[in-house]
């Protein structure tokens, strides 16, 4: 039976609307692709407070949860993630990759040329579509 993860991921725009991408480092299962940042939900971690731990912890700053946005189940080869997507933005510090190779700040219309981790490319689709 395949492990199920429940992973969180914050996608955060800014004032310029564009928004955060950060990019897997190589020591990472899906090297090497863009994700939205976030992490795994601890037990008993509800997915807001999951979210800001884990954006503290990977790009050191504070956010402020504006809503649930996606929820996607995607089957990888070995484990299946429930990925859920929350809108938020930053209320207090710049974000700074320690766990990513590299941050990046995209118009919604120019996420298409990143080549994303499969379970993020729902959010992406519906970032995309958002006017």
């Amino acid at each position: 039976m395949k492990k199920h993860l429940k992973v969180v991921a914050a996608i955060i725009e800014n004032d310029q609307n564009e928004i955060l991408c950060a990019l897997r480092s190589p020591q990472m299962p899906q090297a090497n692709m863009w994700e939205f940042p976030g992490g795994k939900v601890e037990q008993d971690e509800d997915l807001f407070s999951a979210l800001k731990r884990e954006i503290d912890e990977e790009l050191g700053c504070k956010i402020e949860i504006a809503g649930l946005f996606n929820d996607n189940i995607h089957e990888y080869e070995t484990f299946i993630i429930n990925l859920i997507s929350i809108k938020c933005r930053i209320v207090e510090g710049t974000p700074a990759p320690s766990e990513h190779s590299k941050l990046i700040w995209l118009k919604r219309e120019n996420l298409s040329s990143l080549k994303w981790a499969p379970a993020d490319i729902p959010a992406v689709k519906q970032v995309m579509a958002e006017k």
